[in-house]
C-alpha cells in the first residue's frame, strides 16, 4: 500500500499511532497545536529543512535512517545551546506513491532518535509533494542555565570538540564512489552518513562547565567556527596535530584517494559539538582541545592552507 491508498487523515492517524508522548508533552497530536511544558520559563527553538536529493537520497538511505537524521540535526542544535531537548514537531511533504512501509520507518526514526534524549514527537503536518520534504522544529529546556551563544569567545580561551568528525563526509564519498559494503570500516562511515550520532549530553555538560561559546558542527568545523569568530569579534587558530583521524575515516580516504584531515576539518553532518572554554576549566576526557582563540578575525589552521571550508547551500 501507498500513502495515496490510505488518504490524508489515514496517514495522520497512522503516524500519530506510532508516537508515544513523554513527560514534557502536556498535549500531543490531535488538536490544532501541541502543549509542551517549559519548566525554565524559556524555550529553546531550532528548525531545519531536509529535501530529497539534496540532504538525502532514498536509494542511499531507508526511511528509518532519514527519520533519525532529520531529528538528530535539530536535537543537536538544541544541545549546542546548552539545553535538554524536550520535543519536536514535523512538517512532512510526501508523494502519493510513497510506500506505507517507508513512511512507517520514517516515523519510527523520528521516534527513536527523540527517545535517545527523552524527547517526543509532539505534532506536525502532512501534505502531498512530488518528493519527500521534511521540516523539523525542536524545542528544549535550559533547566535554569544561561544559553551558550556564539558570541562569548575571547582571546586566551581554548577551543575543544566532542563527538565524531569526518565520518559523514567519508561516508558520502564512499557512497558516491559506489564502494559501500567493501569493508567494515567503509560500512561504518556509510552508516554515519546515513544516521549521525550527536553527543547530546555534552551540550548541557559544556554549559555547566562554563562554556563561553558553542555550536554543533553541521556544515564543517572551519565554516562553523567561523561563525563563532565573527560573532565574537576574534580569530581562532587550530592545531592540525590535535585532531585524531579515526581509523574508518583513514581507511575510506585511502580507498577514494582523499585527505582524511580535510574531511575532519571541512566535512559536515556529523553534528559534533565545538565549544570555547576559559583556559582554567578542566575538561573531561570526552572533550579534545584543538585550538585557541586569538586576536584577529577568521579561522586558520596552523601551517596548513585549506581551500574549501565547508558546506554552503548557495555556492
Amino acid at each position: 500500500m501507498t500513502v495515496g491508498d490510505l488518504g490524508e487523515f489515514g496517514v495522520v492517524n497512522r503516524i500519530t499511532g506510532r508516537l508515544p508522548q513523554g513527560a514534557a508533552v502536556m498535549l500531543g497530536p490531535g488538536d490544532d497545536a501541541a502543549v509542551v511544558a517549559a519548566p525554565d520559563g524559556r524555550v529553546v527553538v531550532s528548525t531545519d529543512l531536509l529535501l530529497e536529493g539534496r540532504h538525502f537520497r532514498r536509494d542511499w538511505s531507508g526511511g528509518y535512517d532519514v527519520g533519525r537524521k532529520a531529528a538528530a540535526q535539530n536535537l543537536a542544535d538544541v544541545a549546542a545551546m546548552g539545553a535538554v531537548p524536550t520535543s519536536i514537531v514535523v512538517g512532512l511533504g510526501i508523494p502519493a506513491d510513497l510506500p506505507l512501509t517507508w513512511l512507517d520507518d520514517l516515523t519510527d526514526g523520528f521516534r527513536d532518535e527523540c527517545a535517545v534524549v527523552g524527547a517526543s514527537v509532539a505534532g506536525g503536518d502532512v501534505t502531498r509533494c512530488d518528493q519527500v520534504v521534511i521540516g523539523v522544529s525542536a524545542l528544549g529546556d535550559l533547566e535554569g542555565r544561561a544559553p551558550v551563544l556564539r558570541s562569548g569567545a575571547r582571546p586566551g580561551h581554548v577551543v575543544a570538540v566532542t563527538g565524531r568528525l569526518g565520518y559523514a563526509a567519508a561516508g558520502w564519498a564512499v557512497l558516491e564512489e559506489g564502494l559501500a559494503g567493501g569493508s567494515p570500516a567503509l560500512e561504518e562511515v556509510v552508516a554515519a552518513h546515513r544516521r549521525p550520532s550527536p553527543p547530546y549530553p555534552m551540550g548541557p555538560q559544556a554549559a555547566a562547565l562554563g562554556a563561553c561559546a558553542m555550536l554543533d558542527v553541521s556544515d564543517g568545523l572551519l565554516q562553523d567556527l567561523g561563525h563563532v569568530a565573527e560573532a565574537s569579534g576574534v580569530g581562532i587558530e587550530l592545531d592540525p596535530q590535535a585532531f585524531a583521524v579515526a581509523e574508518p575515516v583513514a581507511v575510506a580516504a585511502k580507498e577514494v584517494g582523499a585527505d582524511p584531515l580535510e574531511w575532519v576539518l571541512t566535512g559536515g553532518e556529523d553534528h559534533a559539538l565545538a565549544a570555547v572554554f576559559p583556559p582554567e576549566v578542566r575538561l573531561p576526557a570526552s572533550w579534545q582541545v584543538v585550538g585557541r582563540v586569538v586576536e584577529g578575525t577568521g579561522v586558520v589552521v596552523r601551517g596548513r592552507k585549506v581551500g574549501r571550508r565547508g558546506w554552503d547551500h548557495f555556492e
